[in-house]
Parts: structure tokens; sequence; C-alpha cells
């Protein structure tokens, strides 16, 4: 493979013979960063909107609908429509409807989680319901309840099928690192002897299912993001073009401790425009 740290000479990317024509991008460390736009950013999603590019923003963040996260950018200076943005929630909705459709499953479900879960589901056809629900499916919340994962790992220990959003043990607050889906997933575990299917980077059926809503295939998809063990794992496992950014979690000198490597390492969103 050629030395990851260049740009090609073309003024676009080309894998096995193929421009790419769609992209992936993480959220968090590479289009924003504690609330405000990478530099570069703004002008990536514009360069992708001119050259008429199909391209979602990826979050495992389960807890906002792709209204809010809209908005949120927006006021953070980037311009996303909702239609271009994909959940770990929204991936789950899918995911489930596909296991129904055509089975004997029912839609029935418990879930724990907010907004961006329940809407999600609701719009997939879901039944909410702490009633002989077919799935318990656990999302992120900043008010997780006792008396609602005691329900869960009951509900899970009469039969019903345990999903998780993401796997992701803790995430950020303005006071430090609290819970989260992963680390409430463990204690259901713990409690039921059951382990959750997490649909939800790093698992690749997220980006997948991101393809499937723009119509995307593998040689000609590529996705950025800042971390290794979970953007650029579940992009290579998927057959993507991987980029990673230096913007975020992971540093050049990290990439070492990883048994894989990304496609290109970039120092940021900025130094992509002109490959597109």
């Amino acid at each position: 493979m050629e030395n990851a740290t260049e740009a090609p000479k073309s003024s676009a990317i080309y894998r096995n013979g193929h421009e790419i024509e769609c992209w992936l991008t993480d959220m968090d460390g590479v289009l924003v960063h504690e609330n405000q736009a990478v530099p570069g950013a703004a002008e990536l999603i514009q360069r992708w909107v001119d050259t008429s590019k199909r391209f979602l923003v990826l979050t495992n963040n389960s807890i906002f609908t792709p209204r809010d996260l809209a908005a949120r950018l927006s006021s953070s200076g980037l311009e996303i429509p909702e239609e271009n943005i994909w959940t770990s929630a929204l991936a789950t909705a899918q995911f489930l409807k596909d296991q129904v459709r055509g089975s004997d499953s029912g839609n029935r479900a418990y879930t724990i989680g907010e907004a961006g879960l329940t809407t999600a589901l609701h719009e997939a056809g879901f039944i909410l319901t702490d009633q002989n629900p077919d799935f318990v499916v656990l999302g992120e919340t900043r008010t997780y309840s006792f008396e609602a994962i005691t329900m869960a790992i009951r509900l899970i220990l009469a039969g019903a099928r345990f999903i998780a959003t993401n796997p992701d043990a803790t995430g950020p607050s303005k006071d430090g690192p609290m819970p989260a889906t992963g680390a409430i997933a463990a204690l259901i575990s713990k409690a039921t002897g059951r382990e959750p299917y997490i649909v939800g980077k790093p698992n690749p059926m997220m980006f997948r299912s991101a393809m499937n809503q723009i119509d995307a295939h593998s040689e000609t998809t590529a996705m950025i993001g800042d971390r290794m063990d979970t953007d650029i794992i579940a992009g290579m496992e998927a057959g993507l073009h991987t980029v990673l950014v230096l913007s975020g979690i992971t540093q050049r000198e990290d990439i070492a401790a990883f048994p894989f490597r990304p496609n290109q390492v970039l120092n940021s969103v900025a130094d992509l425009k002109n490959q597109i």
C-alpha cells in the first residue's frame, strides 16, 4: 500500500479504479470539537454538495433525533440537513425492522432511551410496551432508572431479545464522564447472563445500513473518522476506503498500537477538501 499519509496526485480519490462517490463521516472529533466546527468542515460539506457527492454524518449517540442534531450542528456553524444524519438509533430501528420482516418475530419493544430512539422505533412501526415485548432495546439516556433497568432484566429473562444501540461505556458531560449504554448493558448482562446484540460502531452493520440509505456501494464509499477502534476498524470491515483524521481521539503515535492501518491519515478534514 502507498504511504497512507500522502494525498493522491489526482484531484479525486480513487480506489480499485473507481472514484469515491459516497462519503460517511463521524461527527465528534471530525466535523465538530467541543461544540465548535473543525476548521475546514463547512468547506468540505459544501464541496460534497457542489460535486453531487452523497454523504451521511454518523454518530453512535442515540439520544437525539436527526432534527435535533441538525439544529445542534447549525449552532456550531455547520448546515447539514437532517436527512444527511444517521444515528445508532436509526440503524437499530432499521435492523429490528429487517429482523421482523418475513419472520415470526413480533414488533413489540421495551425501550430504555430518549427521543432519538423512541422516535426511530415508532417510525419503523414498533409498539413500545412493557407487556410481553419481543425485544428489549437499550439506548443512551441522561436519566437511567433503576426501575427501568430492573424491568429490562426481568423481560430479558422472560425471553425478550436484548439489543443495544452502541457499546460506548461512558459519555461526556460538563462535570466529567458519565455511564452510557455499554456500562448499563454490562449491568444487565451480568444480571441475566445474556449479551446484547450491539448495532452501532464498531459493528459494520451500522455502516451497511447507512450505505443502504444513500444507495452507496462499498467500492466507491469512504469513511472518515477520528478513532482507530471504532470508525476505522468498522470502515475497514465494511470494505470502505478509510480516512483517519488527527483532530479527535486518535493521535499519530497511537496508530502503531493497532494491527491494522487506515488508507489515509490526515491532520483534519481541511486536508481532504482538495482531494474531492
